[in-house]
């Protein structure tokens, strides 16, 4: 069975699925309402607000309800569609942390090279802010909340939505877009968009296209789980600027008052960096069937896999 076939071991009546996510979505639904029948200056105004919130404080009061919202995921998951979390998970007998950690260290590792090399160009507009109490302080907040949102976002797009909207519609390239597009929908609200515009987007959507992808091919979450929490972490870490959706004790700041990123900037990453990485990881864990696994028809398991699904179900329920 692939990872979207996945949703066929437990109960999936659209009741639940509507019910599951709307409450799980309902986060970004309030924000995207927010957003878009507000004026652009009460919004800035609501920024500046923020920006008067000691920066652990805001974070922690950011990232709390990620917490939250990722308990009753798997709540409603484990008790309303009555399936296990490892199937929501991956599509393996267990899951592989080893693929989480490959995908951790190498976004973590393009992101210091990108940012040394960045630094060494041009360090006019990067001020080092280093404080060993504040930054602790961070990185302690950072390693406990961090991996509840990106958790959050990783099994809700690439997993509750992945998983239910291909077994509804019957193939993976519609649930693919569909939730990429989501996602930058829903980091549309997010002060860098105001700031640099919504060529941002391009970025959010390629993001979650790439994520997506991971998560075919690989038939799990594993890698996007890695790449979105080395991400985010380091954003939070290495680098903030005072028009950052997060404003944070890092390490260096930007000191530009407004947001210089072109568009070739953007589209780097998503064109460039974000091929190279998927071609790494097609070599090394030797992906293949592109076509099928992209753009495939789901279909529902032939009946006798059900009777291996139920034991699953029940070792787990015993847990």
């Amino acid at each position: 069975m692939n990872y979207i076939q996945q949703a066929y071991k437990g109960k999936r009546e659209l009741w639940m699925f509507l019910i599951t996510a709307f409450l799980i979505s309902g986060i970004f639904i309030v924000n995207l309402i927010v957003y878009l029948f507000t004026s652009k200056e009460d919004m800035q105004a609501a920024y500046d607000m923020m920006k008067t919130i000691p920066s652990n404080l805001s974070l922690v009061v950011n990232l709390l309800p990620f917490a939250f919202l990722l308990g009753l995921l798997f709540v409603m998951v484990k008790f309303i569609h009555e399936r296990s979390i490892l199937s929501l998970t991956t599509a393996r007998k267990k899951v592989d942390f080893k693929r989480f950690f490959l995908s951790f260290g190498l976004i973590v590792t393009i992101t210091i090279l990108s940012f040394i090399m960045a630094y060494f160009l041009d360090p006019s507009q990067i001020q080092l802010q280093f404080n060993p109490v504040k930054f602790a302080i961070l990185f302690f907040i950072s390693i406990i909340l961090f991996p509840f949102q990106i958790g959050l976002e990783e099994y809700l797009f690439r997993g509750y939505l992945m998983q239910h909207i291909g077994i509804i519609v019957k193939n993976k390239w519609f649930p693919l877009i569909f939730t990429s597009v989501l996602f930058g929908v829903a980091h549309s609200a997010n002060p860098e968009v105001a700031e640099m515009g919504f060529i941002t987007m391009i970025f959010y959507i390629g993001t979650g296209l790439l994520l997506g992808i991971m998560t075919l091919m690989d038939d799990g979450l594993e890698l996007a789980l890695g790449f979105h929490l080395g991400n985010n972490l380091l954003a939070a870490l290495l680098v903030t600027s005072d028009w950052s959706a997060l404003q944070t004790d890092a390490i260096f700041k930007y000191t530009a008052e407004k947001a210089s990123t072109t568009v070739m900037e953007i589209l780097v990453p998503v064109l460039v960096f974000y091929p190279i990485i998927l071609f790494i990881f097609s070599k090394v864990y030797k992906w293949s069937d592109w076509k099928n696994k992209l753009f495939g028809s789901v279909v529902e398991p032939p009946k006798e896999d059900y009777k291996i699904i139920e034991d699953i179900v029940a070792n787990d329920s015993q847990l």
